[in-house]
């Protein structure tokens, strides 16, 4: 495949409004969270267990939620549930530039707690966001173009990811007049603009399912289909265990802080590392997308992610730090298109929410519970050691799936199609 041919599916107008709210959502979330870890660790606390309990104020809403979303993705409109998920972050952000402004003097004194309902609040919505975004891309483009619309689905939202950081950091960390409440007001406008973006695409038809089922008849189905499906639940398995040993980025303001020695201000370069070796990946991956050996290179990827991981702890140079941050977002990158290519080719339309809802529970809440598991490593073991180990955990967890099913490295994405 060329890179011509990896363009065509920008032809088509929806998706490429699609790929623009992504953009502007992921932007405005990532930028969004940064403030917070950025307020809560030098304002508050400089407390790297502080920062893990921000991920698990996130991740216990979203995995309560995530079945109940999930049935209702394959039950209402897919639009409509994005837009209202936009409407209400546009909402926490506002009520986050209140807070940080001291419109309202009387919230100051309840200290870290509204950042944390907004977090928890935040973790709510991001359940239905996560279990409608992949299957409403589905409903937008051609099969035949479920791989490219994956990749190019990937690289809106490490754009996003690498910008958010920075942005924040900037604002963040060298200006006086621009602090916490100016980049919440920036989050505002940019949720706003995804709106505006998944507004212009039209509604699509609710999938029609083929029989009346209870909730719990409706969830089970999704389970069963993700733990019958081995080649689906080991990579599931192989993502969840990387994200959750490796969640190294939680930890980076600390370890800007205590091991680099800097300031504020070169959090959000070093933050946005993965995602800048994600975006380069993405677009090698544009070009040559992953298909006959798909399931050699996601085993080595996520295998690669650890090592790279190890070396991120123990360098104290700040720009080596950020190469081996590199390195981990772009091997990362590779496992994230085979599992959103896997998923799109195997998973029936009607019951794309409900499988999404429990690939988010794999994937999406273990991010947040990484970073619950990183900053308790990090209280008992060092911030380094916790580092190191859950790199060496990823790339044991790669060799026990690979051990545990075989077939996976034969895995070929062109015959799934």
């Amino acid at each position: 495949m060329n890179f011509k041919s990896s363009v065509e599916i920008l032809k088509h107008k929806e998706f490429r409004w699609f790929v623009l709210a992504r953009f502007f959502l992921t932007l405005a979330i990532q930028m969004q969270f940064s403030t917070i870890y950025l307020q809560i660790y030098y304002e508050f606390t400089k407390d790297e267990l502080m920062l893990g309990l921000i991920g698990l104020t996130e991740a216990l809403p979203f995995i309560i939620t995530s079945f109940f979303s999930g049935h209702l993705a394959d039950i209402m409109n897919r639009k409509k549930i994005l837009l209202m998920g936009c409407f209400a972050l546009l909402l926490g952000s506002l009520f986050l530039f209140a807070f940080s402004s001291s419109i309202f003097p009387f919230l100051s004194g309840f200290g870290l707690v509204p950042l944390f309902v907004v977090v928890f609040i935040f973790g709510i919505t991001r359940s239905f966001l996560a279990v409608s975004t992949t299957p409403f891309m589905s409903q937008i483009v051609p099969r035949d173009m479920y791989t490219q619309s994956a990749t190019w689905n990937s690289t809106a939202w490490h754009l996003g990811s690498i910008l958010g950081p920075v942005l924040a950091g900037v604002l963040y960390g060298y200006s006086h007049s621009f602090h916490a409440n100016w980049c919440y007001a920036i989050t505002c406008v940019l949720f706003l603009l995804a709106f505006l973006f998944y507004s212009l695409i039209a509604s699509k038809p609710i999938p029609v399912k083929t029989k009346l089922e209870t909730f719990t008849e409706s969830m089970s189905v999704g389970i069963k289909f993700v733990f019958k499906n081995k080649l689906v639940l080991s990579a599931l398995s192989l993502d969840l265990f990387a994200v959750l040993f490796g969640g190294a980025v939680a930890l980076i303001p600390a370890f800007t802080d205590k091991i680099l020695h800097l300031g504020p201000e070169s959090y959000g370069l070093l933050r946005t590392a993965p995602a800048f070796g994600a975006v380069l990946m993405a677009l090698y991956l544009a070009v040559k997308p992953p298909g006959k050996r798909a399931g050699i290179s996601l085993l080595i990827s996520v295998a690669a992610f650890g090592i790279f991981t190890i070396l991120f702890a123990l360098s104290t140079n700040y720009w080596l730090a950020f190469a081996m941050l590199f390195f981990t977002g772009a091997f990362d990158n590779i496992s994230v298109v085979i599992r959103h290519s896997i998923l799109q080719l195997s998973t029936p339309d009607e019951m794309r929410g409900r499988v999404a809802a429990v690939n988010s529970i794999f994937i999406g809440s273990s991010n947040e519970i990484g970073a619950f598991e990183s900053g308790v490593a990090a209280r008992l073991l060092g911030l380094v050691p916790s580092i190191v180990f859950g790199g060496a955990m990823t790339i044991l967890v790669v060799l026990g799936i690979h051990k545990i099913n075989p077939k996976l490295e034969k895995l070929d994405l062109t015959k799934l199609e």
